[in-house]
């Protein structure tokens, strides 16, 4: 079964009805085609960006922790994670981004979900493509 690496944008999309990806973000969850990957940086970004309801926030965490795999080795990623900043320090990337480039370098893959149009150009470290699942899977 493939790794699939999950951005904030797919879980926001989820949690949010008002969300103009929330459809997509449904059909997406309901047949992945794939493990889902994520972390806590990732699960702090959209925790923070679902504080309109804190029991979307508490739907979210719950499901989060039933229907993901939480990568706890982002620590191990951090000299990575400072590469990537300064290399892409005239993109909007930021950490939760940095720290998902990392997690596919370790799951050795480059298919993510995501509504941002940022990983279109971000490179693992062998310079690849990523390419994104969620408005095909």
């Amino acid at each position: 079964m493939r790794n699939i690496v999950v951005d904030s944008g797919v879980f926001i999309a989820l949690f949010d009805k008002s969300d103009r990806h929330h459809a997509q973000a449904i059909r997406f969850i309901q047949d992945p085609q794939g493990r889902l990957h994520t972390n806590l940086a990732v699960i702090t970004e959209t925790v923070h960006l679902l504080d309109f309801s804190q029991q979307a926030q508490q739907d979210f965490l719950f499901w989060v922790s039933q229907a993901v795999q939480i990568d706890e080795n982002t620590l191990g990623d951090w000299e990575r994670i400072l590469t990537l900043l300064k290399k892409y320090a005239d993109l909007p990337a930021d950490f939760a981004d940095a720290s998902l480039i990392g997690l596919c370098e370790r799951l050795n893959t480059r298919i993510v979900a995501t509504v941002d149009s940022d990983f279109t150009v971000y490179r693992d470290y062998a310079r690849h493509h990523f390419t994104s699942v969620f408005w095909d899977g």
